[in-house]
This record gives structure tokens, sequence and C-alpha cells, in this order.
């Protein structure tokens, strides 16, 4: 574990209650590969009166820390119950935060100058008193919006305009988990009751129910990321045990199931390449799990000890990431995995067997017989011949006649 990030801030404020990651692409053509990475913090009230906020925090990659004070710091409200952070979702984009309360949500525009950072608060009527949301999630290409709300109502909205494409009141007991497919096509939501049911976004409708037997609840849900063939993750438990399960997402059967982390889970993720599963447990637990041998690859106990993780987020960028409780607020955890190659890594691979290649032939031709330095054209030289031996060869008369 590299550091914390739950305590009570210096200003007084309370424990952090959700996080998320945010990547902002530099828009200057010299870094146009670049991306600065934030945090972004669901901060509760604190003891001393401090209202509840939403924070903005740098994060260095190369010392794996944020920044210990926040770069840019908005109040959700007076202080009450009803303002309390519930759950963070950041647009693919980088430049909207979306921040639910016990009320509703709050749509958050944020302004990134090169050194300092803007919060500007937005208004968003339809998102605003929909009540307690379990679950928010932007679609990959950040066209569409979906909330699952604890009494389980479902919207869907098209972003930005915020045009209905779904609004199912009943469409579970109440949400459990919710997650967006990569190509934006399908959602999975899972319920309370154990339940699960996959809807077709576009044509807003529900496409069909997860089968599962009678002593089974469904609980977490993820959809895989790595642009391969496409899979659904969900965690399912039966009495004490708990198996993470794949479905096929073509014809929505079960191809496999593996048990990982060995104790009831609460919370699902997976990172932005798709590479690896993240799960977390009721007592504090979490383990990241290797997405192609599905073993688990790195295991950090006691990170929240005694109390269930609520949230876990991958770095967009580095192998790291964030986990969250309400006892304990957000911990930042370097995960130890095999690391990835970076992109300069691979140009200079490629360069190198460039060059390489170009040494060998270069080699090659000076070392070579006559056949390669052979003269072409005019300049081409006479057969050699052996004055002792032979005479040199006597032109033949070419005209037929």
């Amino acid at each position: 574990m590299v550091g914390g990030g739950g305590e009570a801030s210096a200003a007084g404020g309370g424990k952090v209650a959700c996080a998320a990651w945010i990547r902002r692409r530099e828009e200057k053509a010299a870094a146009a590969a670049a991306a600065r990475v934030f945090a972004a913090y669901g901060r509760a009230a604190g003891a001393a009166g401090s209202p509840a906020a939403l924070e903005v925090l740098g994060f260095d990659a190369k010392e794996c820390s944020l920044s210990p004070e926040p770069l840019a710091r908005a109040v959700l409200g007076e202080g009450g119950a009803g303002d309390a952070p519930r759950g963070i979702a950041v647009h693919p984009a980088g430049d909207e935060v979306v921040c639910a309360t016990a009320t509703g949500c709050r749509l958050f525009k944020l302004i990134f100058e090169e050194f300092t950072v803007r919060i500007i608060p937005r208004d968003a009527p339809p998102l605003e008193s929909v009540g307690p949301q379990k679950c928010l999630a932007f679609s990959t290409d950040g066209a569409k919006f979906a909330i699952g709300g604890e009494d389980g109502h479902l919207r869907i909205f098209h972003w930005p305009s915020m045009n209905v494409l779904l609004d199912e009141p009943k469409a579970h007991k109440s949400f459990r988990d919710m997650d967006i497919s990569l190509d934006s096509e399908f959602l999975v939501s899972t319920s309370t009751d154990g339940s699960a049911r996959i809807w077709k976004i576009d044509e807003g409708a529900p496409l069909v129910n997860l089968t599962r037997s009678s002593d089974e609840k469904i609980e977490c849900c993820r959809f895989s990321r790595d642009g391969m063939k496409p899979f659904l993750f969900c965690t399912v438990a039966k009495g004490s045990k708990v198996v993470t399960v794949v479905w096929n997402i073509s014809d929505w059967e079960r191809i496999g199931y593996k048990r990982l982390l060995g104790k009831p889970i609460s919370t699902l993720s997976v990172s932005l390449d798709g590479k690896y599963l993240a799960l977390g447990s009721n007592d504090g637990d979490f383990c990241a799990v290797d997405v192609k041998k599905m073993e688990v690859s790195h295991w950090s106990k006691k990170v929240h000890l005694g109390s269930s993780v609520t949230s876990i987020e991958f770095c967009p960028t580095e192998r790291v990431v964030i986990s969250t409780s309400h006892q304990w607020g957000a911990e930042l955890t370097k995960l130890n995995v095999p690391a990835d190659w970076k992109e300069w890594q691979v140009w200079l691979v490629l360069l190198a067997l460039f060059l390489a290649s170009a040494i060998l032939f270069y080699v090659f031709y000076e070392r070579s017989d006559t056949f390669w330095n052979f003269p072409m054209g005019r300049h081409q030289p006479a057969k050699p011949f052996n004055v002792l031996k032979e005479s040199p060869p006597v032109p033949e008369d070419q005209n037929p006649w």
C-alpha cells in the first residue's frame, strides 16, 4: 500500500466517501499523446462543521502519490445529511463530473489550466431530484450516461443533451451494481435480490435476464474492456461461497467460472485496458486478477481493516488503484504486477531492430562474392581470362549472309 487519503483534510473535512480518476488529455499539438491524471474525491462533512465537498487532487506518477491538498474544491451543500456524497462518475473526456448525493446528482464542469483547476457547478434538472442513486456510469464514448437508484429506478440519458433514452421505474427492487459495455450497446444491472438483467440501450428496453438457480445471487458485474472477444464478468454467491462467472455476450450463456477471492465480495472493477479485474471483500481485503489467465496477480490484505470495500478504481495510466470504505476513507495502492511496456520502449525496440537490420545488410554486402559488386551497363568489363591457358575469344561474324 502506497498511502492513504481517507483521513480528515487539513481544512477539517470528513472522510472520503467516494473516489474516481480523471484523465485529462492535453489539447496542445505538441502534447497530443500526453495525459494528465487527477483524482476526484467526494468528501463527507467534517466534525468541525465543514460541509461536504467535491475535491480534485493532482497525481504524481513517479512518486505514486496524490497532492496533500486539493487543487480545487466545490461545496456540495450546507452540511446536511442530504448533501453527503455517495458516488462519482467522470466523463471520459475528463471535463465533467457527476456526484451523487442522498437527494440527487450534481453536475460540475472542470476547467484545467496550466497550474490550476476550477470546478464550476452546472444546472442539470433531470439529475437533481432523482433521489439517492446507487450506481452511476458513463459509456466509453461519453455519449450515454446511466444511473440506477436505491428505489430500483433506471434512467439512461444521451449526453450532453440529457435526452431520455430509457426511464424504467421498476427495473429492480433496488440496484446493486451496473456497467455499460465497451461498444455502448448493452447495459447490465444487478439487484439486491440477486437478479441480473441485460438492457439494449439504443432500443431502451430489456433484452434478457441472466439465468441463475434459486439459491444463487448475482451481485457485482463488469464488461470486459480489452477490445477482443467481449465477455461479461459477474460475481455469483451461493451461500458462503462466491465465484466469478464469465458470460458470453453473443448468446448470454455461461462459459466458465472460478473462485478467486475466496470470501464474500463487495465490489468489482476492471482496468481501462481490460487486462485486470479487481475484487474487494467485505472485510477490507482486495485482489487484482490477470484476466488472460484468470489468476490472482496481486493481493492486499487489511487495507480497509474490518470495513467493506465500497469501490475500487484503476488509474488510467499506471498500475495503481484507489479503494474506498466508509470507515477508512480512500487508500492509494500500487499493484505488484508485471510492468507494462511503455510506448517509448516499443519505439526504441523497433528502432534497434531497424538499425540491426541495416548493419547486417551492410556487412553482408561488403563480404559477399563478386556478383553483388558486379558493374552494370557499359562499365561492365570483359570476362577475364588466363593468358597462359587460353586465348582470348575470337569474335564471330554476326552477319548471317
